[in-house]
């Protein structure tokens, strides 16, 4: 049923994708109407690597900027699930860290690469034994793993993120919603596909699109990932959560994906044409 009534969502956005400095990363997002920022790096350091004065510097800048981070985008799972369970682990816990330092209990992960050659069925069990001990740190330190379905990762298609979600059965295990990266693994119509089916454990949208032809990344509504569908669907299931700009319009570098000031705005500005079209306000 469509909700009568008004419905605001928490706009942010990657701050990384605009400059390598925070306080560029906000003044842009401060233009663009947002008073959240989902951290990834922070003068050209990942979050994993920022050390305790880095830190708190960066903390220390969101207060005084009155910008409150809504995740913080870490490269936990980012790696090849052959590795010791145990590094991840470590790496989580160091990035527990940094979100209490910031004040957000939201944390991206992904759900590990494979090698060339290995069938991702063959890594299914590995998988679920490290995603659980991930959980398993997150339940204990009270904050929400969002698992984002990254390209080539075993989470990769919808009904690899729902066993994934499932088998696992945590409460600190949620889901991360990106339409561009489903479109760039051939799900041929991402919000038909795969919204209803990982509706129940959605809590945060990462806003991208892409074209299916070539996997270009597009801004959101201009690409294949039916980002209007999915938007809608989020309005009339009563979703009042984050919605993280993670553009990816420009080359990508050696932290992730980049855009640039005036391509972000150029992204902020596609996603604003689309909530409008539905009702949906930014805050």
């Amino acid at each position: 049923m469509t909700s009568t009534q008004p419905v605001a969502w928490d706009l942010s956005g990657f701050g990384d994708e605009i400059d390598p400095d925070p306080r560029l990363q906000i003044s842009v997002l401060k233009a663009l109407g947002a008073r959240h920022i989902e951290v990834r790096s922070a003068w050209g350091v990942n979050v994993v690597d920022l050390d305790d004065e880095q830190l708190a510097a960066l903390a220390a800048l969101l207060r005084d900027q009155e910008m409150t981070a809504s995740a913080v985008a870490s490269p936990i799972g980012k790696v090849d699930v052959s590795l010791d369970a145990d590094l991840e682990v470590a790496r989580l816990r160091r990035i527990i860290r940094v979100a209490d330092a910031l004040g957000t209990p939201n944390i991206r992960i992904f759900s590990f690469f494979r090698s060339a050659g290995v069938a991702v069925e063959s890594i299914r069990d590995d998988v679920l034994l490290r995603m659980r001990l991930l959980a398993d740190e997150a339940e204990r330190a009270g904050v929400t793993l969002l698992h984002e379905n990254e390209k080539d990762i075993y989470g990769d298609t919808p009904e690899r993120v729902l066993d994934l979600v499932e088998s696992v059965g945590s409460s600190a295990l949620r889901l991360a919603w990106d339409s561009a990266n489903f479109v760039q693994v051939g799900v041929a119509h991402p919000h038909d596909d795969g919204y209803a089916m990982l509706r129940p454990y959605l809590d945060y949208l990462q806003v991208k699109d892409a074209v299916a032809a070539t996997g270009e990344v597009v801004p959101a509504g201009q690409g294949d990932g039916q980002v209007l569908s999915t938007l809608t669907a989020l309005r009339d299931d009563g979703y009042t959560g984050f919605a993280s700009l993670e553009p990816h319009l420009a080359a990508a570098h050696e932290l992730g994906g980049f855009s640039g000031p005036a391509a972000f705005g150029d992204a902020a500005r596609a996603f604003s044409g689309l909530v409008s079209q539905i009702g949906v306000t930014t805050k």
